[in-house]
């Protein structure tokens, strides 16, 4: 699709948190190398998202260097440490859908709408996090490398 309807299409899959067709998520072995937005991530924005527990959620499970967040989970690797190991494609790829590396991962696919179980009525077909919040949190996620 192209011309106006291509940007018709972007602008209401941004707005419903569908993934737009237009930049459908693409893995390469472990890795999904294009952004998923189109735009860089923003770092700040990102680690708001992290530290949320009403939006992204992954100091339920993760910890990571968040001093003022006193209860941080211990059922996942740290954050720091493990995204020290992996490249912003492959913490792509792990925030889209974790369960492609590992099938019994707790992790929820932030991106991923199809093949769910127990998804509440009110989130059927919409992702967690939209494809400009997934670029953020992989943006905060690269900033903490060494």
């Amino acid at each position: 699709m192209t011309g106006r309807g291509a940007g018709w299409v972007l602008a209401l899959s941004a707005c419903l948190a569908i993934p737009s067709p237009l930049f459908a998520q693409t893995f390469v072995a472990d890795q999904i190398l294009a952004s998923l937005s189109g735009q860089p991530g923003d770092v700040a924005r990102g680690r708001a998202l992290v530290v949320s527990r009403q939006a992204g959620l992954c100091i339920l499970c993760h910890s990571g260097p968040f001093p003022e967040e006193r209860f941080q989970g211990n059922l996942a690797p740290d954050l720091a440490a493990s995204s020290a190991q992996l490249s912003s494609a492959q913490l792509r790829a792990r925030i889209v859908d974790a369960s492609r590396f590992n099938p019994d991962t707790i992790m929820p696919a932030y991106f991923r709408t199809e093949g769910l179980t127990r998804v509440a009525p009110q989130f059927a077909g919409k992702t967690i996090l939209t494809a400009q919040e997934i670029e953020d949190v992989v943006a905060f996620l690269v900033s903490l490398k060494p």
